[in-house]
């Protein structure tokens, strides 16, 4: 491979968001933005189906490292759901395995107020058709076999539900959800509540955290050599993290792997995170620490020493 094409990847890498249309697996975007970018170092922050449209974050080079902090950022979605109709896998690319005309009976009122219910922190079972593990094993390689698969449910987050659409047998939602959470699973809990069976039909992520996918590049546009990309600062794309602001000194100790007291820092709560934290030095990020029994160490750098001092 090539090296970076050096108007098209910055020496410190980024994040960059690419409008996934239907069809391509997240893998496939992936290795046309290596081809495109000439480099390995390109890895995703987020599986999307091959049905799912929507914002597809790149980590590139450097940012590849940050990968792991931007997976866990909430999501936003819109997505289509079909009642009448349940599927394997719970959207069009499965097999019906079930029918009824019960949504007939379902009105406006109903769905509106199904909708309503949605939100907040919840326990959800995660389809069968999923990359959940099952003994060290992918679920949906055993779904596939024709085993019977059985998930534990797992705490989400639902922290908004709208209806958009309701036109019987099939109604729009935009959600905005926490990580982990399968739109999926939200169609069958949704279609069950009014009485009936569903599936996801049409899937769009519009937003990872801060970053929309009206920000983003077509794959048209990654491919073609002569497109500015609109490469995101990796600060932007941790903002959902807790931040907090170094002087020059401070930044200076932390690039050489030195942890510093929180009480020193200046950031009221910050001993209380008790988790990630994004550093910032002069309006850039410096490195993705973490809070541990009083002190701020780092564990990701990102500049060097000497970008470091004041």
């Amino acid at each position: 491979m090539s090296r970076p094409h050096p108007d098209r990847v910055p020496a410190a890498g980024g994040v960059l968001p690419v409008d996934k249309p239907t069809g391509p697996t997240s893998h496939d975007v992936v290795s046309r933005a290596r081809r495109s970018l000439g480099t390995r170092r390109v890895g995703h922050t987020g599986t999307l189906d091959p049905l799912a449209s929507g914002l597809l974050l790149l980590c590139v080079g450097p940012a590849t490292r940050l990968s792991q902090f931007i997976v866990g950022a909430d999501k936003r979605y819109t997505t289509t759901i079909r009642f009448g109709v349940e599927t394997d896998s719970l959207d069009a690319d499965g097999t019906v395995v079930k029918e009824d005309e019960a949504w007939h009976d379902v009105t406006e009122d109903q769905a509106r107020a199904a909708v309503s219910m949605l939100g907040g922190d919840q326990d959800q079972v995660p389809p069968a058709y999923s990359a959940k593990k099952v003994d060290g094993e992918a679920a949906h390689r055993r779904a596939r076999r024709g085993e019977k698969v059985e998930l534990d449910a797992v705490p989400v987050t639902v922290h908004d539900a709208r209806l958009l659409r309701f036109e019987p047998p099939e109604l729009d939602l935009s959600l905005h959800v926490s990580s982990g959470t399968f739109v999926r699973a939200i169609a069958r809990d949704l279609a069950l509540r009014l009485g009936t069976v569903g599936h996801v039909t049409a899937l769009r992520r519009t937003a990872v955290g801060p970053v929309a996918v009206d920000t983003s590049v077509s794959l048209v546009e990654l491919d073609d050599p002569k497109t500015p990309l609109p490469w995101i600062r990796p600060l932007e794309a941790v903002s959902h993290l807790p931040g907090c602001q170094v002087d020059g000194t401070q930044a200076r100790r932390l690039a050489q792997g030195q942890r510093l007291d929180v009480n020193d820092l200046g950031t009221p709560g910050l001993g209380d995170v008790g988790g990630w934290v994004r550093i910032r030095h002069d309006g850039e990020l410096l490195a993705i620490g973490e809070v541990e029994e009083g002190a701020l160490r780092p564990r990701k750098v990102f500049r060097t020493f000497e970008s470091a001092a004041s």
